[in-house]
């Protein structure tokens, strides 16, 4: 079975019955629009992502805009030849997230009333674009649920992070879906933010935009390798800047840690631990999620929880004596805007 095939792991618990491929002698195609931003410094993945290009373009519209270095835009040009709309960035106005710049320009390209925005790490199914499809007639906004696939280690101590937010509400995907008429009413979003998808959910909130977040809608995501993810640990922490109940919990967790060594006090220490494990079985149990979270994920949920602990020291310091987190050759100072800051920027929503 192709890795681009549908499973059948969306449909599981799903509210509503969605068409699937294999029904007919040809893919089901959908008026719909499929935003991939990219910047790459090196073609490792090139092949695996044409063959997931070639498989979408039969389905969906399909643009990719490329922000990547003259050399490998000339090359993807070529493997996409025919396949996908392939863009530069329009640097207009650009900002300090090239991703956000990637998918304004995306967005604003789209002929399509439907708009998926995907990482280039993201694999969807027949059924996944479907749902999304359907969903974003009643909604303004999507948020799927991913899940790596295949799942090394470190892919494993990221689930446990998925499954707590599961268990205490809905995840952050690399992967939104909008409606184009609410994204150009609202102006798109800032582009100098860091954490870009909780910008886009709360301007979309702020312009009186709807949304959905349906635990049951299962999207296929790849693990990236074991050094980029050492990287981003920092990074993703600084994240929680722009959720202060979340970061206040992160920053908890190292003085809570050491006064119940320092009390002789182990049973605390280890009943927290299993009381995450279980906070984080109730996000893997959720909608039907024992089908694509092994169960193993759940013990990884105390791991996260502890490096988070470190890491969100971390990233409050870089925030307050470096200005902010390193993002490619700049620093990121905002982690992203509350709704009330934003709700004068786009106005009341027509």
């Amino acid at each position: 079975m192709s890795p681009f095939s549908p499973t059948g792991d969306t449909r599981r618990g799903a509210r509503r019955e969605v068409e699937h491929e294999g029904a007919g002698p040809s893919p089901v195609r959908l008026p719909m629009t499929y935003v991939l931003p990219l910047r790459w410094h090196s073609d490792n993945g090139l092949a695996e992502l044409t063959d997931y290009l070639r498989w979408l373009s039969d389905r969906v519209e399909v643009l990719v805009v490329d922000g990547s270095p003259p050399d490998l835009f000339a090359r993807h040009a070529d493997a996409w030849a025919g396949l996908v709309r392939h863009l530069p960035p329009d640097v207009t106005g650009a900002g300090l997230n090239g991703k956000v710049v990637g998918v304004r320009t995306g967005v604003r390209a789209a002929e399509h009333e439907h708009v998926v925005i995907a990482d280039d790490d993201v694999r969807y199914d027949q059924a996944g674009l479907t749902a999304v499809h359907l969903l974003l007639d009643e909604v303004d906004l999507v948020r799927p649920q991913n899940y790596f696939d295949p799942l090394p280690w470190h892919a494993w101590w990221d689930t446990g992070r998925t499954l707590l937010n599961r268990a205490l509400g809905a995840d952050y995907p690399g992967s939104l879906a909008v409606r184009h008429s609410t994204f150009l009413g609202m102006g798109g979003y800032d582009p100098d933010v860091l954490f870009e998808n909780l910008e886009l959910i709360r301007t979309v909130r702020a312009y009186g935009g709807t949304e959905a977040a349906p635990a049951w809608l299962y999207v296929r995501r790849l693990p990236p390798d074991a050094a980029h993810f050492r990287g981003q640990r920092v990074r993703q922490a600084y994240d929680d800047l722009a959720q202060p109940a979340r970061l206040l919990t992160a920053l908890a967790v190292l003085p809570a840690l050491a006064a119940a060594v320092a009390a002789r006090r182990p049973g605390l220490v280890f009943g927290a631990a299993a009381g995450t494990v279980a906070l984080a079985e109730v996000g893997r149990r959720r909608a039907g999620g024992v089908a694509v979270f092994p169960a193993t994920t759940a013990l990884a949920a105390p791991l996260w929880l502890l490096e988070r602990g470190v890491c969100g020291w971390l990233a409050v310091a870089q925030r307050f004596l470096l200005g902010g987190v390193r993002y490619g050759d700049t620093r990121i100072r905002r982690a992203a805007h509350p709704v009330r800051a934003l709700r004068p920027q786009v106005g009341d929503r027509p």
